[in-house]
């Protein structure tokens, strides 16, 4: 049987050393989880055709996807429909985050004081292209579709690229998953099982977007300010509250007062690490402006 060594911080290594835990089965289960998932993922990419699923099918292919999560790719293959392109980007991918509009994501970049209004300005405005995945390109010629980028809350974005909408691509090619949009869905499930978390919700799918490097939908969240580590921290910080938030759930609370809640808990979950990065700029003589 082959043989994968893992790497623990010392102090986590003595803790599983001290309770005798299985080590050898609990990490195969958890690789086995995650190797099923990310080929659920692939499968998916390479199946394409989203809206034409049902609910049920989609549950059925992306079964620890929450709801949120496949609405926010259904918007995302839709608008990459509506505006003619060959491929679903990470860009639309963003837009469907955006136009579902009430997901854990939105409330994550607003806590980081990103607006998500912005963010889907400057889709609009940054039509881009994205090439499609070279193991899904057998039923297409073109390796380099042009992404149109229309990220606004509303579901049903248009195209803005050029002034006037393209027309859809009914009775055409299924759009299909771009490559760098096919990396940031196996980022979000790899996002999800390094939080330990047995779901991929839309906060996954931010994280999965902000990490993968070329996509313009990263592209755009970088530029506003979603530093990966941050970005985790936030989202760790968010659940956290949320968690927190549930509990008082049964007094009556003002109108808003949740939402400030969860901004402060985020907030404060991230000061320690601003504080370091600023300390770390003094230390190399990085200044403002």
């Amino acid at each position: 049987m082959p043989k994968i060594n893992v790497y623990l911080p010392d102090e986590l290594a003595e803790a599983v050393k001290e309770s005798g835990i299985p080590v050898s089965a609990i990490c195969q289960r958890a690789l086995e989880q995650a190797v099923r998932r990310v080929s659920a993922i692939r499968e998916t990419v390479l199946a394409g055709r989203l809206d034409d699923l049902t609910d049920a099918d989609l549950a059925t292919r992306l079964p620890h996807f929450t709801d949120r999560a496949r609405e926010v790719l259904r918007l995302g293959t839709a608008e990459a429909r509506a505006t003619g392109s060959d491929t679903i980007g990470t860009g639309h991918v963003l837009g469907g985050l955006l136009a579902e509009g009430g997901n854990l994501a939105l409330r994550v970049l607003r806590a980081v004081e990103i607006d998500p209004g912005r963010l889907g300005h400057e889709l609009a405005r940054r039509p881009s292209t994205e090439a499609a995945r070279t193991d899904q390109a057998a039923g297409t010629e073109q390796a380099a579709p042009t992404e149109q980028a229309a990220g606004t809350e509303q579901a049903a974005p248009t195209a803005q690229s050029s002034g006037t909408a393209a027309a859809p691509a009914e009775g055409g090619a299924t759009p299909r998953f771009s490559a760098p949009a096919a990396d940031a869905l196996e980022l979000a499930v790899s996002e999800a099982a390094a939080l330990g978390h047995n779901y991929v919700g839309c906060e996954h799918l931010l994280l999965g977007l902000v990490a993968e490097p070329d996509g313009v939908g990263g592209h755009v969240l970088r530029a506003q300010g979603a530093e990966l580590r941050l970005t985790r921290r936030a989202v760790a910080a968010a659940l956290a509250g949320y968690v927190h938030l549930q509990a008082r759930a049964r007094a009556p609370q003002p109108e808003g007062d949740d939402m400030a809640a969860l901004a402060a808990a985020v907030r404060q979950e991230l000061q320690p690490l601003v504080s370091r990065i600023e300390r770390l700029e003094v230390r190399i003589g990085v200044t403002e402006g």
